[in-house]
């Protein structure tokens, strides 16, 4: 059976867009939530909020949304305490994706209005 991280592969996929699917309710809100909140929610599989696993399904997720031109949909998830802002990786993955991260709070703010927008517009044409 393959395995991405010691999840089977189906289970992968379906954690992601169980992942997809609560984030874009965040995004319609017009919201952020916590790394631990998330994975507190997530029913599929048992994940750590700090685990490899987790980062690496927000990043194919923020890949696959920018792709689709609806934005790095991973902005939304913060850190709990201290800056309260998305963690080094989702930085990372934003530079790689030809965001300007000179300033990252601004590049936190302007992909944050991004997806708001995105989701907006996608909720009310339904």
């Amino acid at each position: 059976m393959e395995t991405h991280h010691g999840v089977p592969l189906h289970l992968w996929n379906r954690t992601k867009e169980e992942i997809r699917a609560i984030l874009v309710g965040v995004a319609q809100r017009r919201s952020l939530i916590s790394y631990s909140d998330l994975v507190a929610k997530v029913r599929t599989v048992s994940l750590g909020p700090d685990s490899h696993a987790l980062h690496e399904m927000l990043g194919e997720i923020s890949i696959e949304e920018d792709t689709g031109h609806r934005g790095m949909l991973s902005v939304l998830v913060v850190h709990k305490t201290g800056d309260k802002q998305p963690g080094r990786g989702f930085f990372q993955l934003a530079e790689r994706l030809n965001r300007d991260t000179s300033d990252v709070f601004a590049c936190w703010v302007n992909e944050m209005n991004t997806v708001y927008s995105s989701h907006s517009k996608r909720s009310s044409s339904r």
